[in-house]
C-alpha cells in the first residue's frame, strides 16, 4: 500500500486493536517508500485530534531514512502533548544519535515517570556510538540540577555510558558526602557493573565497610564485581528453572497476597514453583532447582546470592533491590536499570540456569529479556492477549476511544506493552498460551501472532492450583458449620462479622478475592451489589489490598465503594474489607462462604469475579474447587471452564447492569441448591483438568524440550566452526 492508505486505514479501523496492529503496515510502508511526501503525509496526523493515529505516525517516522524525519522526532520532544513526547523519545531509539535532541532527552530522564525511562533506553543505546557526548552533556545537566531524585536518575545513566569517560564522574559522586545518598548510591550500582579497575574496587570496599543503607549497596556491589562472568553451559539433565514476578513481595507463607501488586500471579509462583521440585522426570529431565526471584531489602539480596549459590536443589527465593519505595506496576517502568542488575545478579549467582520463564509484558520481562540475551539464557514467554484484551474491553465500553488514547496510554502504557509482548514472544524459544474459547483467533486478531504457522514453538498450559489447600479448607469450614470449634482463620472471619448490624448477620456472603486495582473491577462489584437487590440479602467480603497504606490504585477503588455505600459506613451497609491475608486464611473465609457460620452468615454464598480481562483466573478456580457458584467474565480463560448456568455464570464484566444481572442470577440459584452435587461438578472440573501439580507436569515437559532443543544448537554450532 501506499503511506497515505495505510495511514487511511490505520484511522479508520473499527477498533483500536486493529489500528495498533495496522500501525506495523503504516512503519513497514514508510520505510519502503521514504522521501518528502511520505514525512510529510506523516507529519499530519499530529495536526488532528486522533491521538491514537498521531502515536503510529511518530513509530512510523522511524522507519523512514531521511533527515528530515529526525527533524520531524526532535520536534517532536518538544510537543506539548506529554504522549508525543515519551513516544518520539522512544523512536528515537532506532535512529542513529542526534546531537541536538540530547538535550531535551536528557530533561525528559531528569522529569521522572515512563518517559524517563524511553529517554534513558534511547541515550543507552546512543551511548554505544557516541559515549562521549552523551557523558558530557549528562554532566553538564548535573551542575545545574539539585533535586536528588532527578540527580538520581541522571547519574544512573551517566552509569550506563560504557566508555571509560564516565568513570571519573561516578567516583566522585560515590565519594562526595555532601552528595544526597540517594545519588550516591546510584553511583555505587554503577561502579559494580565496571570491572578490572583497582580504584573502583578500593572506593567500593571503602563504603562498604560502613553500616548504613549506603554501605549495604556498596556491598552488593563488590559482589557484582566478584561475580563470574562467564555462566558455563548446563548440558546435564538436571534444571534450573528462574522465573520473576517483581511487583510482589513473594515468600513461601505467601503473607502479602492481595495487598498492591501481590496477585494471583504471586500465589501461582509459590506453588508452581513447589511443584516443579517435585515433578518426576520428563522426557529425561528432571527439574531440580526453580528460582523465583520478587522485589526485596538490599539486605535481602545479600542474603539471596549466598542462599542461591549454595542449593543445589528445592524451590529458592531470590531478590530484586528497585532501590525505591514500592509502587504500583504501571509506575515501575523507571525501575528498569536496578532491576536488570538485580536479576543479572541472582542468576549469575545461581551458577548457570538452563531457562526463564517470563510471564508478563512489564518491566521485570523487560529487564529479564535485556539479562537473558545478555547471559545466552533461553525463554520461554507466557503469552497472552494482555493489554490487548483491556484495551477491546474499554473499547467496547466507550470509555477508550482514538481521540483519548494517547491521554490513556501516558498512565496505562498499552502501545509500549504492547510492542513490548510481541517482541517477547518472537524472541522466545517457546511459548506458553492459556487455553481461551477462539484462542487462535484471538492472538492473531488482537495480539497478531499466528500460533499455527509453526504450532511446534507453542503449547497452551492451564494454570492451576493447590487443591489440597482448597480441600482442607473446605473440610474446616464444614466442620464448623457442623457445630465444632472455629479454626483460628475462620475465628478471625468470625470476629469481623460479629461487627455487622444484627439483623445483617443471617445473610450470605458474597466474596471476591484480589488487587483493588480499576482491571479487578472491585469497586464495580461493590456498585452492580450496592446498586442492585442483592444488597439487602447478603453481605458483601471483598479480601485484598493495603488498606492502611493503600497505593493510588487501591485508593481510587476505595473512593469509588465510599460513593456507593454513603453515609450509611461500610459495616452498616454489609461492606466487609479486611485488606490482604494470606492465602491460607483466604482459602478457609472462602470455604466459610459456602458452608456459613453458626449465628453468623449463612451458607451458599457467591463468588464473583469483576475484572475487566481475567487470563486464567486462580482465585475463580479456587471458588469453583471449594464448590462456590461463581461470576465470571465472558472471555479469557473463564469461559473455557465455567459452565455458563451450571457451575457459574459469565458477564461482560465491563457492563455494569450485565455484572448485576449476573449476580442476583449466580445468587438466585444458589440459594435455591438442596444438594451437593453442582458443587461436586465444580470441584471435578478443576481436579481433571487444573491442579497445580498437572500444570508443572505439562511446563517441565516444555522446558526438558526447550533445554533438549538449546543444546542440541549450541552442539551443532560449535561442531561447524
Amino acid at each position: 500500500m501506499g503511506i497515505q492508505t495505510s495511514l487511511d486505514a490505520v484511522q479508520q479501523a473499527d477498533r483500536l486493536v486493529d489500528s495498533m496492529r495496522l500501525a506495523d503496515d503504516l512503519a513497514f510502508d514508510a520505510g519502503r517508500n521514504g522521501g518528502a511526501r511520505t514525512i510529510r503525509v506523516l507529519k499530519s496526523a499530529f495536526a488532528g485530534d486522533d491521538q491514537l493515529s498521531a502515536i503510529a505516525a511518530t513509530h512510523a517516522l522511524a522507519e523512514v531514512f531521511d533527515v528530515q524525519a529526525d527533524v520531524a522526532l526532535s520536534d517532536l520532544l518538544s510537543s506539548d502533548r506529554g504522549f508525543l513526547r515519551e513516544h518520539a523519545a522512544e523512536a528515537l531509539g532506532a535512529r542513529l544519535p542526534r546531537f541536538d535532541t540530547m538535550g531535551r532527552l536528557i530533561g525528559l530522564v531528569s522529569s521522572g515517570g515512563f518517559a524517563s525511562m524511553v529517554a534513558q533506553r534511547t541515550l543507552e543505546q546512543w551511548s554505544a556510538s557516541a559515549p562521549g557526548h552523551v557523558a558530557v552533556g549528562i554532566e553538564g545537566a548535573l551542575l545545574g540540577i539539585l533535586d536528588p531524585d532527578a540527580r538520581y536518575r541522571l547519574v544512573e545513566t551517566l552509569g550506563l555510558v560504557r566508555s571509560a569517560i564516565a568513570t571519573r564522574p561516578l567516583l566522585a559522586v560515590a565519594r562526595d558526602r555532601a552528595e544526597d545518598e540517594r545519588v550516591r548510591i546510584a553511583a555505587v550500582s554503577a561502579l559494580g557493573q565496571r570491572r578490572g579497575d583497582a580504584e573502583i574496587a578500593a572506593v567500593l570496599e571503602q563504603l562498604a565497610a560502613g553500616d548504613s543503607h549506603l554501605a549495604d549497596v556498596a556491598r552488593l556491589a563488590v559482589v557484582d564485581l566478584s561475580a563470574r562472568q562467564d555462566i558455563p553451559v548446563r548440558r546435564g539433565d538436571a534444571l534450573t528453572i528462574a522465573q520473576l514476578f517483581l511487583h510482589a513481595d513473594i515468600d513461601a507463607e505467601l503473607s502479602q497476597a492481595g495487598s498492591g501488586d501481590n496477585g494471583g500471579i504471586a500465589t501461582l509462583l509459590v506453588r508452581l514453583g513447589d511443584a516443579l521440585a517435585r515433578t518426576p522426570g520428563v522426557d529425561g529431565a528432571t527439574v531440580q532447582r526453580v528460582i523465583t526471584m520478587s522485589r526485596g531489602s538490599v539486605a535481602g539480596a545479600l542474603e539471596s546470592v549466598a542462599e542461591i549459590a549454595s542449593a543445589d536443589a528445592g524451590h529458592v527465593y531470590g531478590r530484586i533491590p528497585l532501590l525505591s519505595e514500592p509502587v504500583q506496576s504501571a509506575n515501575a517502568w523507571p525501575l528498569r536499570v536496578a532491576a536488570r542488575r538485580g536479576i543479572r545478579r541472582m542468576l549469575r549467582a545461581a551458577g548457570g540456569v538452563d531457562l526463564l520463564h517470563l510471564r508478563m509484558a512489564d518491566v521485570g520481562s523487560l529487564a529479564a529479556a535485556d539479562v537473558a540475551r545478555e547471559l545466552d539464557i533461553p525463554v520461554v514467554f507466557t503469552v497472552a492477549p494482555d493489554p490487548h484484551a483491556v484495551i477491546q474491553s474499554l473499547d467496547l465500553s466507550g470509555r477508550l476511544t482514538r481521540w483519548n488514547f494517547g491521554e490513556t496510554d501516558e498512565q496505562e502504557h498499552f502501545w509500549f506493552r504492547s510492542r513490548l509482548v510481541q517482541q517477547l514472544a518472537s524472541n522466545a524459544s517457546h511459548t506458553v498460551l492459556f487455553p481461551r474459547p477462539t484462542l487462535e483467533t484471538d492472538m492473531r486478531e488482537l495480539v497478531g501472532i499466528d500460533i499455527t504457522a509453526h504450532p511446534e514453538r507453542h503449547s497452551i498450559v492451564p494454570e492451576g492450583i493447590d487443591l489440597g489447600v482448597v480441600d482442607r479448607s473446605v473440610t474446616e469450614a464444614a466442620d464448623h458449620a457442623a457445630g465444632r470449634p472455629a479454626t483460628e482463620p475462620l475465628d478471625e472471619l468470625r470476629r469481623m462479622l460479629e461487627t455487622l448490624p444484627a439483623e445483617r448477620r443471617s445473610l450470605p456472603l458474597v466474596v471476591s478475592v484480589g488487587r483493588f486495582h480499576r482491571v479487578k473491577g472491585m469497586a464495580t462489584i461493590v456498585e452492580a451489589w450496592g446498586r442492585g437487590p442483592l444488597r439487602d440479602r447478603a453481605n458483601l467480603l471483598l479480601i485484598g489490598g493495603n488498606l492502611r497504606h493503600p497505593s493510588t490504585d487501591e485508593r481510587e477503588q476505595l473512593d469509588l465503594m465510599a460513593e456507593v455505600v454513603g453515609a450509611t459506613g461500610q459495616r452498616e451497609a454489609g461492606l466487609l474489607l479486611p485488606g490482604h491475608r494470606p492465602n491460607d486464611t483466604v482459602a478457609r473465609w472462602v470455604a466459610a462462604a459456602r458452608f456459613g457460620m453458626p449465628g453468623l452468615n449463612a451458607p451458599r454464598g457467591i463468588y464473583v469475579c469483576g475484572s475487566l480481562k481475567e487470563e486464567f483466573g486462580i482465585a475463580l478456580l479456587e471458588a469453583m474447587g471449594t464448590g462456590l457458584i461463581v461470576v465470571a467474565p465472558d472471555g479469557g480463560g473463564p469461559a473455557t471452564y465455567v459452565e455458563n448456568g451450571d457451575t457459574g455464570f459469565t458477564t461482560r464484566t465491563w457492563d455494569l447492569e450485565s455484572l448485576r444481572d449476573a449476580m442476583a442470577e449466580a445468587f438466585d440459584r444458589a440459594q435455591s441448591e438442596e444438594s451437593d452435587d453442582r458443587a461436586a461438578r465444580s470441584r471435578a472440573t478443576v481436579e481433571r483438568s487444573f491442579t497445580i501439580q498437572a500444570m508443572a507436569g505439562a511446563l517441565a515437559g516444555v522446558y526438558a524440550g526447550v533445554h533438549r532443543d538449546e543444546v542440541e544448537h549450541l552442539d551443532r554450532s560449535v561442531a561447524q566452526r
